[in-house]
């Protein structure tokens, strides 16, 4: 007997349709990952060619370890916080120089019931809620089973934030973690 697609299964699915239609509004690929790289902690590869600043490079990659939610996140002001269950995964993250494709955490909020992830009309197809993305590259280690990241507000994923990201790598400008309240 088939059993029916769970809903941290559609979550998961809604996460890369969010994403894969971000990327494209911003003029980028989206390449969801293989068995093995998916093992390694990359859900998708974005590439884009720009048009980017004279002088920088026309091509660059970024791998994302996507994440989708219906728990509300705690609202820390300027920042909501995200745990991430394994911390070989946030490890990955916060390697610094380790990789040559930068890699950030993209994190999608869904509401907390099902019949509000997505509305259809006449007029328009409605994912809800929000994503943000966060680079964990440079934060700090953690003992514990699980790390709490803080993601910045600002950094609500939108095809013009991915056009920002995709021109600082052409410049070569790696986006780092900066902690809640301070500094690298």
């Amino acid at each position: 007997m088939t059993s029916p697609i769970s809903s941290v299964d559609i979550e998961a699915e809604l996460s890369y349709a969010f994403l894969h239609a971000v990327a494209s509004h911003a003029q980028a690929t989206c390449r969801q990952a293989e068995r093995l790289s998916d093992n390694r902690g990359i859900d998708v590869q974005l590439t884009s060619w720009g048009p980017f600043p004279p002088g920088a490079k026309k091509e660059v990659d970024l791998k994302i370890q996507l994440k989708a939610t219906i728990s509300t996140p705690a609202d820390l002001g300027t920042h909501l916080s995200y745990s991430i269950k394994k911390t070989s995964q946030y490890d990955d993250l916060r390697a610094v120089g380790a990789y040559a494709v930068p890699r950030i955490l993209v994190v999608l909020f869904l509401p907390v019931e099902e019949h509000n992830w997505l509305d259809v009309t006449e007029h328009s197809l409605a994912l809800k809620k929000s994503a943000y993305w966060v680079s964990l590259s440079g934060a700090a280690a953690v003992t514990t089973a699980s790390a709490t990241v803080h993601i910045p507000k600002t950094n609500l994923l939108t095809s013009s934030a991915l056009r920002t990201i995709f021109a600082e790598l052409s410049q070569g400008r790696l986006p780092s973690y900066t902690p809640m309240g301070g500094s690298t």
